[in-house]
C-alpha cells in the first residue's frame, strides 16, 4: 500500500470515491449539502494535503490531512493537525489502506513538530473507531460537536507529547 499526494488528474476520481463511500455507505444522505464538499477534492488539495492510498496501481482510498490554520482544520488547536474525509472503497477494506493513510497523517504531523493530531467521526463508524483506538487515539468527548442539525460527531486525538514530562 502506497500513500502519496493525489495528482490533479485524480481529483475527480477522488471526489467520486469519497461520495461513494459516504453516500452509498449510508453515512451521508444523498440530499445533504455536504455531498458537494465531499465531491470537491480539488478544493481539499488546494487548502489541505489530499492523500491517496494506492494498491496495485489503483486508488483504494483518500484522506485530507489538514495542517493547523488551514480552512479544513475545524477541530484542531493551533499546535495540532487534523485529518478529514477518510474514505476507503469497500472492495479495498481490510487491506490496510485506512491504517496507512492515518499513519501518513501521523508522520506529517510529527515531522511538522506538532503536539498532536485530531479527527471527528460519526457514531456509526465503529470499525474506523476501533482502528483509531488501536493506533493510540483517545476519545475526546469534550470536543464532540454538531456541524449541522442531526450530524453528531465524536472526536479523537493522538498526543505526541511525552506524558512523563
Amino acid at each position: 500500500m502506497i500513500v502519496r499526494l493525489a495528482r490533479p488528474d485524480e481529483y475527480d476520481l477522488v471526489g467520486e470515491l469519497t461520495v461513494e463511500v459516504y453516500v452509498h455507505g449510508g453515512l451521508v444522505s444523498p440530499e445533504s449539502s455536504y455531498v458537494h464538499k465531499l465531491r470537491d477534492a480539488a478544493d481539499r488539495a488546494a487548502k489541505a494535503e489530499l492523500l491517496v492510498a494506492e494498491d496495485a496501481g489503483k486508488i483504494a482510498g483518500a484522506v485530507a490531512y489538514c495542517p493547523p490554520g488551514t480552512p479544513y482544520a475545524e477541530l484542531a488547536g493551533p499546535d495540532e493537525a487534523e485529518f478529514r474525509m477518510l474514505a476507503v472503497l469497500e472492495q479495498a477494506r481490510g487491506k490496510g489502506a485506512g491504517r496507512a493513510m492515518v499513519r501518513a497523517c501521523i508522520e506529517r504531523a510529527r515531522a511538522a513538530g506538532l503536539s498532536g493530531l485530531r479527527l471527528s467521526t460519526q457514531r456509526n463508524m465503529e470499525s474506523a473507531q476501533r482502528m483509531y483506538e488501536k493506533m493510540g487515539f483517545a476519545r475526546t468527548p469534550d470536543h464532540d460537536w454538531t456541524p449541522a442539525p442531526g450530524v453528531d460527531l465524536i472526536t479523537y486525538a493522538l498526543s505526541f507529547l511525552d506524558p512523563r514530562g
